[in-house]
């Protein structure tokens, strides 16, 4: 299992729901964490409990639907050795009672955040990852399907998913791995009060391909096979 301890972590998404379950938990690791959200102000409460874990952290913002702003972000942060990026931030539009109204909007919009913004910051890091030789980049999908209702959001997801997985075929069999991984139906903003899983569940399964050390990218994990599992179990379970 790697040990993350003083090693920096970017995550988006970072002020509530799955983000910040990873926040914490990646401190108590000993992980260093940058926390971004749309502005600075929404990640002070998460900023604060990682910092009483002992660790060094700062917050950035960038509005994802606006990929100026990202740039601007990632410019910020060219300065910073980051080695590992969760890729966590998303938007799901909207749920179409009448499918065959579903505006392209809705896909348009999902695209930009859930797809283009994400991989905007990937091509910007990871080349740096694979000159360090070390790094590990966990993108979160989603196992919807067979739901027409969610058009955008779901096509925005499988589209991630392919672009993920083409782009770890460059990094397989090196220290710098690079994954997938859906945290199930969680109460989230995002999944709303109705969700099968508490955020909770869905640690330590969110976070293990940041520990795996098997130099195997491309994998897709689902979060929910690892619930309650300690740690170092659950990367076991990963890697084999």
């Amino acid at each position: 299992m790697t040990n993350l301890k003083g090693k920096w972590a970017l995550i988006t998404g970072a002020s509530r729901g799955l983000g910040e379950q990873i926040a914490i938990f990646m401190a108590k690791q000993g992980c260093n964490l940058i926390l971004h959200s749309r502005k600075v102000q929404n990640t002070e409460k998460v900023l604060a409990e990682v910092k009483a874990l002992g660790v060094e952290a700062f917050a950035v913002e960038a509005e994802m639907s606006d990929l100026n702003q990202v740039k601007a972000m990632l410019k910020q942060l060219d300065s910073h050795q980051i080695d590992i990026v969760f890729n966590n931030a998303a938007v799901q539009i909207a749920y179409r009672s009448e499918p065959f109204t579903t505006p392209p909007e809705d896909y348009t919009d999902s695209f930009i955040i859930n797809t283009t913004a994400p991989m905007m910051i990937c091509y910007h890091l990871i080349p740096k990852m694979i000159e360090r030789g070390f790094g590990r980049v966990i993108n979160t999908t989603s196992g919807i399907k067979d739901d027409p209702h969610q058009a955008g959001y779901s096509a925005s997801k499988a589209a991630l998913d392919k672009v993920t997985t083409d782009l770890a075929t460059m990094t397989d069999g090196t220290d710098v791995i690079i994954s997938l991984v859906d945290p199930g139906w969680c109460r989230t903003d995002l999944g709303g009060p109705n969700a099968f899983h508490a955020p909770e569940d869905a640690i330590p399964g969110m976070v293990i391909g940041a520990f795996v050390n098997d130099k195997k990218s491309g994998r897709l994990f689902s979060a929910q096979n690892f619930a309650g599992m300690e740690l170092e179990e659950a990367v076991k379970k990963a890697e084999g």
